[in-house]
């Protein structure tokens, strides 16, 4: 298994090169250029022209390339001249306000989709399945910008339960009192994404359990008299959650990338909200570490999941 897993590692290199290429490409095709959001009416030419020379933009593009790929290594991801502050130093700020979300919003969706899925699959063709399944069909058909923009409105505004905007109070000192307002601050946002991933987990967790009842070890523990509920609980559910819980790992990193409608609906300072101030703002050193950020993300995330499902499963090896 470890090999496999230094094997998958060293795969990973060839693709992040690919991917690093491919970033750097499109970010030299935008429109301006990293100074381009400090451009004022009082600029000058010669002060472009004198600030592009110092940051070599002026130079070939594998020379520039070369340049950047060695300061990303040596963790110099370049000055945020919106934010006037280091891009690893941002990025790392705004990455623990998505990561706490991120977990709160995990915990919610497998709280949510597992007793729904279980249900579903039990008791499929009953009315519980059936009503499960119109949730979930409506919870899939809702664009995500419009279930984000009706919960602030009925839970924010109209019924003031959870606060609309930030991620903490400013009034919250240190201790309980910043806990809970940075937990008061998280619920609605995580409630509302983790309703949004439940469709994927339940329906999965349906399939799995309706196609494991007809299983032949199922069969098996029938005819020696084992009873239903222990045929279920033990045989069926047991062996329906091994691939879910291979989804977790891919799920954590997944929404570290955060969510660009709900961050920046709520105005939730985390990655999301970073990445799309910056596209607005022409921030082409933020833009381009977040993307990188993303891919690197997606790769570990699949990694994960495979490890994790070998883990849970004796059955399964990553080949």
């Amino acid at each position: 298994m470890w090999k496999t897993i230094i094997r998958r590692i060293l795969i990973m290199i060839p693709e992040l090169i690919l991917l690093s290429v491919l970033v750097f490409m499109l970010a030299k095709l935008m429109p301006g250029d990293p100074f381009t959001g400090l451009l004022t009416p009082q600029t000058s030419a010669a002060q472009v022209h004198e600030l592009k020379v110092r940051a070599g933009l002026y130079d070939p593009w594998y020379v520039q390339y070369w340049r950047w790929i060695v300061h990303m290594f040596q963790g110099d991801l370049g000055m945020s001249y919106q934010f006037k502050s280091l891009v690893a130093n941002l990025i790392a700020e705004r990455a623990t306000n998505t990561l706490w979300l991120s977990l709160l919003t995990v915990i919610l969706s497998y709280a949510i989709a597992i007793p729904l899925g279980v249900i579903a699959g039990r008791y499929e063709n009953t009315k519980r399945d059936k009503l499960i399944q119109f949730y979930s069909f409506v919870v899939y058909a809702i664009p995500a910008f419009v279930f984000y923009l009706l919960g602030v409105y009925f839970f924010g505004y109209k019924l003031h339960w959870f606060p609309t905007s930030g991620s903490v109070s400013v009034s919250a000192d240190s201790g309980l009192s910043y806990l809970f307002s940075r937990l008061d601050h998280m619920i609605l946002p995580a409630l509302l994404m983790a309703i949004l991933s439940t469709t994927s987990i339940i329906q999965y967790l349906r399939s799995e359990i309706i196609d494991n009842t007809n299983q032949d070890f199922v069969k098996t523990a029938r005819s020696k008299g084992v009873s239903e509920k222990m045929v279920f609980w033990k045989h069926i559910l047991r062996n329906s959650l091994l691939p879910i819980a291979a989804f977790f790992g891919y799920s954590i990193t997944g929404l570290l990338g955060g969510s660009i409608f709900l961050e920046t609906i709520f105005g939730y300072p985390g990655m999301g909200l970073l990445f799309m101030d910056s596209i607005v703002s022409r921030d082409y050193s933020v833009i381009t570490a977040l993307v990188m950020l993303y891919g690197l993300l997606n790769l570990i995330g699949t990694l994960l999941s495979d490890i994790v499902l070998s883990i849970v499963d004796p059955r399964v090896r990553i080949e």
